[in-house]
C-alpha cells in the first residue's frame, strides 16, 4: 500500500473489523468522521464497535452508527497529570 492510501477514520475501523478485531473503541456519529471526533469536545459519543453490516457500524449496546473513528482510551499516568 502506498503512503497516499493510508486508512483513516471509518475506513480504518472497517479494515480492523475485517481483520477480525473485536470491540474497537470509537468516536461515533451519524454525520461524518470529522464530526465524530469534534463531538468529543463537548459530548461523549464513544462506543465499542463489534461489526459493520448493511452500511452501519454496530456497537456492544446494539445501536447503529454511520461513522466510527477508532480511538485510544488509556489511563493517564501521574507524570502526564503533572503531579
Amino acid at each position: 500500500m502506498s503512503v497516499n492510501n493510508k486508512l483513516t477514520g471509518s475506513d480504518l475501523t472497517r479494515a480492523m473489523l475485517n481483520r477480525g478485531d473485536k470491540k474497537i473503541w470509537c468516536a461515533v456519529d451519524d454525520d461524518s468522521d470529522a464530526r465524530a471526533i469534534s463531538d468529543q469536545i463537548e459530548n461523549d459519543f464513544t462506543a465499542r464497535i463489534v461489526s459493520f453490516r448493511d452500511g452501519k457500524f454496530y456497537c456492544t449496546a446494539g445501536m447503529t452508527w454511520s461513522y466510527a473513528v477508532p480511538i485510544k482510551i488509556v489511563p493517564l499516568t501521574q507524570q502526564e497529570a503533572n503531579l
